[in-house]
């Protein structure tokens, strides 16, 4: 069974809502990339989103467009980040999941992509800017390798494209919880839980929510309603105010974390 699978499944019969903590590969550098990560599973984390540095992104604010703009001139490239995806696989059993864009994907070539990644112990990938309509071919591919695509669910998103997004949607569904772009919040809008109660009844898959959470208290709400909850550009913000001083880096990663993650335990 594919990590992602069986993290919830493990999850759901303990009757608990996945911590996802979102990194950059490369921020600050490879090697404490894998630190990180590993700091995360220790502090809290039931998966990771591992983001692939990305000259033009899409639904990323500042905060990680900052951080991909550092990575690229550094000289970082998707070679990279299969190789710090490679070094966690060789110490952790942690579930990996890339979040990328599909234009990477797409001029890399769907197959090798796939193939690369699932060697680098990756187990599947968010593609934000894939559509169902144009996403067949990796779609069908990624499930015949049980490589997971989750897919992007938004506010703002059809009934009848939700359902087909649901339809193909593989690892879990991903339930944006706002309008608008990558970024700690200082609340999140009241509306999202209906959004989620509406998907939940629709999928038996995990629904898990992103952007804008920051806060314990935003933890708090999403896992009363949630299977999981996204946080990414706190982390990322907190990386690169740290990033001069790994030793730092870390003790505050963890303490972040592990408050964040108080009211799921």
């Amino acid at each position: 069974m594919n990590r992602v699978d069986a993290k919830f499944a493990e999850l759901r019969g303990k009757r608990r809502t996945a911590f996802i903590p979102y990194v950059t590969a490369g921020q600050p550098d490879a090697d404490t990339t894998v630190e990180i990560v590993l700091a995360l599973e220790g502090s809290g984390a039931d998966l990771i989103e591992l983001g692939f540095p990305y000259s033009d992104p899409l639904a990323d604010g500042p905060t990680i467009q900052d951080a991909f703009t550092s990575v690229l001139s550094s000289g970082f490239r998707m070679r990279d980040a299969f190789e710090v995806a490679r070094r966690v696989r060789e110490q952790s059993e942690i579930p990996l999941l890339a979040m990328v864009s599909y234009s990477i994907v797409y001029r890399y070539g769907c197959e090798r992509f796939i193939t690369e990644a699932m060697a680098a112990g990756i187990d599947g990938a968010i593609i934000p800017d894939l559509t169902v309509e144009d996403g067949e071919e990796i779609l069908d591919l990624a499930v015949s390798r049980d490589f997971a695509t989750v897919q992007l669910v938004a506010p703002t998103t059809d009934p009848t494209r939700e359902r087909a997004i649901i339809e193909r949607s593989t690892g879990f569904v991903y339930c944006i919880s706002l309008i608008g772009i990558t970024g700690a919040r200082d609340q999140l809008p009241k509306e999202f839980s209906d959004h989620v109660r509406r998907l939940k009844e629709e999928t038996g898959k995990p629904v898990c929510v992103g952007f804008g959470v920051s806060k314990p208290e935003h933890v708090k709400l999403v896992a009363q309603i949630a299977d999981g909850v996204i946080v990414g550009s706190a982390i990322v913000k907190l990386i690169a105010k740290h990033a001069d001083d790994r030793a730092k880096l870390i003790d505050e990663l963890k303490r972040f974390v592990t408050d964040l993650t108080a009211p799921l335990r």
